[in-house]
């Protein structure tokens, strides 16, 4: 059978279709919000390093608190934290994420989760765990080193007890929790663990100072939600 060249250019078209959609989703620039900045008193914020490069500033995010909750509003990717709040030992950090409408300003699932063990903050010395969930049913734990490291792979892995929006605009609210135990680091989303680290894996060159340190939030960019209950207890 005899194929033609336009034939042949059609088809490698077709079949290029979904790495183009992936590289133009990958590709989603971060917004700059309208007043943004950090609206409640003692904490304080960085955004990534990419961020900055592509010429935004911290005052490109909002974080502001509603009735007992705050609400983060992103622009580029940013960790919020306040230096009073610090875990030490043994520990569990929690907060339940709410984000009223999935993807409203973005055109693939964004994360936002829990900042442990940060150290260091705000500076280019500073070293942090993070676990974060997606409304898609994903997770991802990764940290701050000196460099950037990643503890379940770069596109962080599915997990049934993640929470999935029943579609874009619609409500997905995560229960994420972090608990540093004897030697052990886990992630806990809605009462399930997802995610089991050694201490030692974590608390090495290239990774974390030390498991203690200051808690807080993370956002992916381009992402609305709340954040509610962010407490830590000892067991």
């Amino acid at each position: 059978m005899r194929i033609s060249q336009r034939s042949m250019l059609a088809l490698a078209a077709v079949l290029a279709l979904p790495t183009v959609l992936t590289a133009q989703a990958n590709d989603e620039d971060s917004r700059k919000v309208s007043g943004g900045g950090i609206m409640i008193p003692g904490w304080m914020g960085k955004i990534d390093a990419k961020e900055v490069t592509a010429g935004l500033t911290l005052n490109d995010a909002k974080l502001a608190m509603d009735g007992g909750k705050m609400v983060v509003t992103t622009g580029p990717a940013v960790t919020y934290w306040n230096p009073a709040n610090r875990a030490t030992g043994d520990y569990t950090v929690k907060a339940t994420f709410h984000e009223p409408q999935y993807m409203n300003v973005n055109n693939h699932p964004h994360p936002y989760g829990l900042v442990i063990a940060g150290s260091d903050m705000g500076t280019a010395n500073e070293s942090y765990l993070y676990c974060a969930a997606y409304g898609n049913g994903s997770f991802i734990v990764r940290g701050f080193g000196p460099a950037p490291f990643q503890m379940n792979g770069p596109r962080g892995e599915a997990n049934p007890a993640v929470n999935k929006a029943a579609a874009k605009l619609s409500p997905v609210t995560q229960e994420i929790a972090m608990s540093v135990k004897g030697g052990t680091v886990t992630c806990s989303i809605n009462g399930t663990v997802v995610g089991t680290y050694d201490k030692a894996s974590l608390v090495t060159a290239g990774k974390l100072k030390s498991t203690d340190g200051v808690y807080g939030v993370r956002f992916g960019h381009n992402t609305d939600a709340t954040v509610a209950g962010l407490t830590v207890t000892k067991p």
